[in-house]
């Protein structure tokens, strides 16, 4: 405890200290015209020697700029600048004390429309209608850094533990570079290698779909997108690096990637192997490809594999202008896994008339390899006409091994009702071809938008399925023997084509009206042969089915926009008349299911900007979804213990949600909340029906319920603190949620309540290029209670406390630590301790590492899922401890530009930056 309060106490100091040595900056910026406040203008403070920029800060709704800047004895610019006026500037003798310059005013550029631009002289944000330019060389990161460490250091973006982006308040969905997508548009391999030194600008707005985009319309998702440009003289020559390690337990993990840029044309190649559950090309500048079994809550919800797992991949991204407005991007890459698990699982079932519990162990092996490419063709073939088409190709095959084994207990008086073994061996092969178009023409009338869109999706696969399998009853003293080969072909089609119109009755309102042509074709084969040895002949009646299911439909949409100042107000609505046919063949008989049904949908959005920083949006959706072809009609018999059957008389789910949602980041003062709202009410939701037998085999069926509902609702709040070679990060968060759900048991219905709130917090401090310090706590707690007297609440608690440490000093060494502690309520508590040393060496050019994973050789993994239904406790297979040497080599050529050298360091040792800038690990004085 005594070293926690040093350290807070030294933290507290250090603020305190640097707090002494400066002053206060304020003032009030106008329009010279109009004499109206000017929100969001750029102010900052500028060396005069070399316009190095000190500190900066952006105008409040009022015009308002109030900053802290430290003592400067030298001659300094302060400088405004808003986009469309002419830059102010003001020279000071020195900054040795507190100053307000009561009102600036700016005149209106002139020249607005050819603005130039001159170089080292842009501010370091930038406001453009609804788009957030950081000027990214006034951000300072270590030489060796990434882009990801590179959007951390910007004010009003957050990236979690999860690698969650979120950009004052917006979860991005969407990063490109140069505005196109580097191998995928989630960002992720951009952020990983990207050198940071090689991007010019960081633009963050709104997400558009590209039939928003294409007609210039304002984004309909809360969600955001990042653009990162890369600088005139990085964007000629290569960069790369590549890596190799070997260590105990024979663990491994090797990867390359090489980059060639040349104007327009780009083309990158990248490769990995690892036996450390690194499943793709995802690497942590500290701890490589470890950041697979980090101490990371979200690992599971994120989906990650049970099990431990060899991963392989190859991968290509090509981006290019063949020819003049006509731009290309491709890529491709290769992926082959094998994971090895053993799962432990103990799950309780309820009943009306006692419980029962199932305990259950399988050892899986599961091989999978994919090949994938995705094309991107856009064309701008006028002015007022533009082309998108995006074809994607993806095939993958499978081999999959397990041997499993359960036994079912009656809990009431321990009696043992049945129990089962089974061995199995499945190959699976898949091809799938996609494809978008977007054409879009506009108008010389203002908003005036006709588009069309085309989407297909094609896919067929074969499944053989040899299954050895004995299930015994006691109750009945009867057992099912079964040696089999099951196999399965499916072919899924679907085509869509949407026009669309959009016209403007006024400046602030305009209307759209469309038709949607959506037809879907899937069909399921199952067949399965008894047989023994290899030999498989004996077709079995009772588990072969054949279904198929056509759905032909025709939408007419129609809506409206209002768009008045800050505030739009958007309506649609549709109604689909589907003809829905189904076709189920069973033990040599064929039942037909043909229905025509009219499913109507409607949605409604207010988005409301209360000023540049605070936005305000509510949305409400309503649609009818049919059941699918299986919940209708199809009769599996295939587990012994459990046989489900379809049921015809399904309705239509009716599904109504809503949300809302308030954002608030100043720039000001670094700081920003976020508090949001959903809610889910569903009539005639399709739920399990169970039947249970006397020895706890069970018959399914499907049944309509009305009445199920969810709540949840939660928010976060973060801020920032620069003081000198000071970065003080810190947040809370918290989520809650609260559902209500029904089981239908031996034909008892029965509601369940389910609340469940996870609060977060957490702190990141950096001191300059020296260390980091990065503490964190998690907590969730999930609670479902029964309203039928005979099931019992079950509950669960899990602590996370995390701290991550990373030390730069002495130069050329990084000392990295990630020390966890979890705590959950199914007997599990352990620590997970991950550490790792590094030298560069040669010019920064090669890295030598030693980490090791899980020091104290405790990791575990132990789940609970609270269902309906059912409880159950499920334990997997994880990586234990394991060390490793690994090498890195970075090569980077750049035209212009020396290899090994950092554009915002060059002619610059670490003694003699500029002044303000304090250190480049990890953020300099903006933030």
């Amino acid at each position: 405890m005594c070293k926690y309060l040093s350290f807070l106490f030294l933290l507290t100091f250090s603020f305190y200290a640097s707090a002494q040595n400066s002053y206060t900056l304020k003032g009030k910026v106008l329009n010279i015209n109009n004499q109206l406040p000017l929100e969001s203008a750029t102010v900052y403070i500028t060396t005069v020697k070399d316009s190095t920029v000190l500190e900066y800060t952006l105008t409040d709704k009022n015009g308002d700029f109030n900053f802290a800047v430290k003592k400067n004895e030298k001659p300094v610019f302060l400088k405004v600048t808003y986009m469309g006026f002419e830059t102010f500037t003001e020279e000071q003798k020195d900054l040795t004390a507190n100053k307000d310059f009561n009102n600036i005013y700016l005149s209106e550029s002139i020249n607005t429309l050819n603005e130039v631009t001159v170089k080292g002289e842009a501010p370091p944000i930038r406001v453009k209608n609804d788009t957030i330019e950081y000027n990214a060389s006034l951000f300072k990161v270590r030489p060796d850094a990434n882009v990801e460490l590179l959007l951390k250091q910007l004010p009003g973006l957050e990236i979690d533990s999860d690698g969650k982006i979120t950009a004052n308040g917006k979860e991005v969905t969407q990063v490109l570079v140069n505005g196109k997508p580097f191998f995928d548009r989630d960002g992720a391999m951009a952020l990983k290698n990207l050198p940071a030194d090689i991007i010019n600008k960081i633009q963050v707005s709104d997400f558009k779909t590209k039939k928003e985009e294409y007609s210039k319309d304002q984004a309909a998702s809360d969600n955001a997108s990042i653009n990162l440009t890369i600088d005139e003289d990085k964007n000629k020559g290569y960069f790369g690096k590549f890596l190799g390690g070997y260590g105990t337990d024979d663990r491994y993990e090797s990867s390359f990637l090489v980059n060639f840029f040349k104007k327009n044309r780009k083309i990158s190649i990248l490769g990995s192997s690892n036996n450390i559950n690194a499943q793709g090309f995802s690497q942590d500048e500290v701890f490589d490809n470890m950041g697979g079994g980090r101490n990371n809550p979200g690992a599971v919800s994120r989906g990650q594999a049970n099990g431990i797992t060899t991963s392989n991949l190859f991968g290509f991204n090509y981006s290019d202008e063949l020819f003049k407005d006509f731009e290309t991007n491709v890529s491709y890459d290769f992926r082959d896994t094998q994971t090895e698990n053993i799962n432990k699982s103990n799950s309780t079932n309820f009943r009306p008339d006692g419980n029962f519990n199932t305990v259950s162990e399988s050892t899986t092996n599961n091989n999978n390899t994919s090949n994938r490419a995705n094309v991107e063709l856009e064309y701008k073939i006028s002015p007022s006409m533009r082309l998108f088409v995006a074809p994607r190709f993806n095939t993958s095959q499978s081999d999959n091994r397990s041997e499993s084994n359960s036994s079912t207990t009656n809990i009431d008086n321990n009696e043992l009702t049945n129990d089962s073994r089974s061995i199995s061996a499945n190959k699976n092969e898949s091809n799938t071809f996609s494809n978008s178009i977007n054409f879009n023409k506009s108008f010389e009338k203002k908003a005036r938008n006709l588009s069309v869109v085309f989407n297909n999706s094609n896919s067929n696969s074969n499944a053989n399925n040899l299954v050895e399998s004995e299930t015994r009853f006691y109750t009945r003293n009867d057992s099912i023997i079964r040696n089999q080969n099951v196999r399965n072909n499916g072919i899924n089609d679907s085509y869509s084509a949407e026009i669309e119109f959009t016209e403007p009755v006024t400046d602030s309102i305009r209307f759209r009206v469309g038709v949607e042509y959506n037809f879907q074709n899937s069909i399921t084969d199952n067949k399965t042969f008894d047989g023994s040895n290899g030999n498989y002949t004996d077709l079995n009646d009772l588990q072969t089915t054949y279904i198929s299911s056509k759905q032909n439909s025709i939408a007419p949409k129609a809506g409206f926009r209002i768009q008045k100042n800050n505030l739009t107000f958007d309506v649609n609505s549709s109604t689909s008349i589907v003809q829905f046919d189904n076709n189920f063949k069973y033990l040599g008989e064929s039942t037909d299911l043909n229905r025509k049904h009219i499913l109507p949908s409607a949605s409604a959005q207010i988005r409301y900007r209360v000023d540049r920083s605070k936005f305000f949006t509510t949305r409400y959706n309503y649609n009818v979804s049919l059941p699918s072809a299986n919940q209708l009609l199809l009769e599996n018999l295939s587990n012994p213990l459990d046989t489900i059957v379809g049921n015809p008389n399904l309705l239509p789910r009716e599904t109504h949600s809503a949300n809302i949602n308030y954002r608030n980041f100043d720039f000001r003062t670094r700081s920003g909340y976020n508090l949001y709202i959903n809610s889910n009410y569903t009539n005639n939701d399709v739920i399990s029906s169970v039947f249970y037998n006397d020895d706890n085999s069970r018959r399914s069926s499907y049944q309509n319920v009305s009445g199920i509902y969810n709540i949840s609702g939660g928010g976060n709040w973060n801020k920032s603190i620069k003081q000198e070679s000071n970065l003080l990060r810190y947040g809370l968060g918290i989520n809650g949620n609260y559902s209500f759900t029904k089981g239908l048991i031996d034909g008892t219905l029965y509601g369940a309540k389910s609340i469940g709130i996870s609060p977060r917090v957490y702190l990141n401090y950096d001191y300059g290029e020296f260390f980091t310090i990065a503490p964190s706590y998690n907590f969730s707690y999930n609670e479902t209670t029964y309203d039928i007297s005979s099931l019992n609440a079950r509950s669960n608690v899990v602590h996370r406390i995390n701290l991550q440490t990373t030390s730069y000093w002495p130069n050329n060494w990084i000392w990295g630590n990630d020390f966890g502690y979890t705590y959950n309520s199914i007997n599990q508590e352990f620590y997970l301790w991950n550490t790792s040393l590094s030298y560069t060496f040669l010019d920064k050019a090669f890295i030598a590492k030693v980490k090791v994973y899980d020091v104290l050789n405790q990791n575990q993994s132990i789940t609970r899922n609270i269902s309906t239904t059912s409880v159950s406790d499920n334990e997997n297979t994880v990586l234990r401890r394991y060390a490793m040497f690994s090498l890195t080599y970075k090569i980077q050529n750049f035209a212009g530009k020396a290899p090994g050298r950092n554009r915002n360091m060059e002619g610059m040792d670490r003694g003699q930056r500029p002044e303000g800038f304090g250190g480049g690990r990890p953020g300099g004085p903006m933030d």
